[in-house]
């Protein structure tokens, strides 16, 4: 039997980023069919079809082919255990991606090779520099007609500031898309599409092969030539302590929905990555190999089933083995607790775990005790993780229910939601009840989700009325009362579901009028969970 120390080695826990429609979900996908976890890798955007991303699991997300939440994946392939953190592509939805990468001990970021980086890609890969992790590139769709691989190489390193190595190099693109050159055996590996299914066939050849010229043609032969002395002598050496610390990306050109380039990506990446890496907590870094069980939650979501109407707190084991039944502490509660109805998932299939190490993601039945960062661990070993930033809404709305008589539905459904993360909520100051909420957002598109989810999930329709403000700042000073602030007239005076008092502006104009007229107001951008 595998001691705890193999167990843990032998996992690798990573995100997946992208732009929307880069093709993250097929990679996931194509991942998934390597490891035996699926049969046949459906069409993503199957609209014609009964099948969707077997990551995509709400309603919406399958009338719209996007991913709005963000899915945990567990797989084996060959002696490795792997935990897939699949994130919302869009960016309404960056704060449960940025949440999500808090969990990843590294990230995959696929690049659609006719566009190249685009604005969500950016902002993604700062979440990934501000915790200086591991980055892999994938160069998506290189059977369709894409940019210069040089040029794109050259994008990646200038827009997110990063050293770029191909591992791999393309041989054409779209129509005559060849294959690729694989610089660590020195072969090409040419592909023949054949419609998703796991086996490829691949057929590795030598630069000096007698038959390759007749194979590429020989203008893609020349070129070919060409390219490899130029990256042999001009790119970046492999550094592994530089990819280790997130400086240096390797780059690998492939496409997932043809399945060329998959599994040697899989392959290299699993080789690259390291197992789970230690994580601050107030008494210092604690050690994934550390017998004790530590965790904290990054993600809550409710209604994942609707039947059953429960609502799953995903944690990441951060050291030692969690069992079935076991006792931990809940240090932001203070109490002892058994973690009911463990389970890992597979978008909607769940099965219940007995046994899960440090790298793992689990999900546990919450009863509402759960905040997104709070810290699970060993009684005997008391501790604290760093928190997670709530970010700064950017869109507000005054949001009521149509039907009074739903009023206690309504607060439930708002205040789950809302613990969730996927919107944040402020009444007005002395308002008195919550029929009638504030609710702030990362992005547009959540405004649709909430009223989504609130018909589908609790039965309730609520209007909505868009808000004129554009920035929210958290009163730092804890004594003070809002009420004897001066400032202008359209700053509102508002309080979270913390009671943190704060404040809503209209222009930044009115941020630096209210500093200037309260010398010892303090104001923060984020607040801390």
């Amino acid at each position: 039997m595998a001691s705890i120390a193999e167990e843990i080695k032998r996992r690798r826990t990573f995100a997946i980023i992208s732009h929307p429609d880069a093709g993250k979900t097929t990679l996931t996908e194509k991942f998934l069919l390597y490891g035996g976890a699926i049969q046949l890798a459906g069409s993503v955007k199957g609209k014609k079809t009964a099948k969707h991303a077997v990551s995509d699991w709400m309603e919406i997300e399958k009338q719209r082919g996007i991913s709005v939440t963000s899915s945990v994946l567990q797989f084996q392939y060959e002696g490795y255990c792997i935990n897939i953190l699949d994130t919302p592509g869009h960016q309404d939805f960056s704060e449960d991606t940025y949440r999500t990468l808090m969990a990843a001990d590294s990230a995959v970021m696929v690049i659609d090779a006719s566009k190249g980086v685009e604005n969500q890609t950016r902002k993604l890969f700062k979440v990934c520099t501000m915790r200086n992790i591991p980055i892999f590139t994938f160069i998506n769709k290189m059977d369709r007609e894409a940019r210069n691989p040089y040029d794109l190489l050259e994008e990646i390193e200038q827009e997110l500031g990063i050293d770029t190595y191909p591992v791999n190099w393309p041989i054409g693109s779209g129509r005559d898309f060849k294959g690729v050159f694989d610089r660590k055996s020195q072969q090409i590996v040419a592909f023949t599409a054949n419609n998703g299914q796991r086996e490829v066939e691949a057929t590795a050849l030598t630069l000096d092969a007698p038959d390759l010229k007749d194979r590429l043609g020989e203008e893609l032969y020349q070129t070919l030539q060409d390219d490899v002395e130029l990256i042999e002598g001009a790119g970046a050496d492999f550094d592994q302590s530089r990819i280790d610390s997130g400086k240096l990306t390797p780059v690998f050109f492939g496409s997932a929905l043809t399945n060329f380039g998959v599994e040697p990506f899989l392959e290299d990446f699993l080789r690259m990555t390291t197992s789970p890496l230690p994580r601050k907590a107030d008494i210092g870094e604690i050690d994934p190999f550390s017998e004790d069980f530590s965790a904290f939650v990054f993600k809550i979501q409710a209604n994942m089933n609707k039947a059953h109407r429960d609502r799953i707190a995903f944690m990441r084991i951060c050291s030692g083995k969690f069992e079935k039944g076991m006792d931990v502490l809940h240090v932001q509660g203070e109490k002892k607790m058994k973690l009911s109805q463990p389970q890992q998932m597979m978008a909607q299939e769940r099965e219940i775990v007995d046994e899960a190490y440090a790298g793992d993601i689990i999900g546990v039945f919450d009863p509402g005790i759960f905040s997104i960062g709070d810290t699970v661990c060993s009684p005997s070993a008391k501790m604290q993780f760093e928190g997670i930033p709530t970010f700064a809404p950017e869109h507000f709305a005054i949001v009521e229910q149509k039907d009074t008589l739903k009023r206690k539905q309504f607060i439930k459904g708002t205040s789950q939601i809302a613990q969730e993360g996927a919107i944040q909520i402020f009444q007005e100051l002395d308002s008195g009840g919550m029929e009638r909420v504030i609710v702030g957002v990362v992005g547009v598109l959540q405004f649709e989700v909430l009223e989504y989810r609130l018909k589908n999930e609790y039965n309730v329709e609520i209007r909505q009325q868009g808000l004129p403000y554009q920035f929210i700042r958290w009163i730092a000073n804890k004594d003070l009362d809002p009420k004897s602030l001066n400032l202008t007239s359209d700053t509102k005076r508002i309080q979270d579901l913390k009671g943190n008092n704060l404040l809503l502006f209209s222009n930044s104009w009115g941020i630096q009028w209210a500093l200037d007229h309260n010398p010892t107001l303090e104001l923060q951008e984020f607040s801390k969970n």
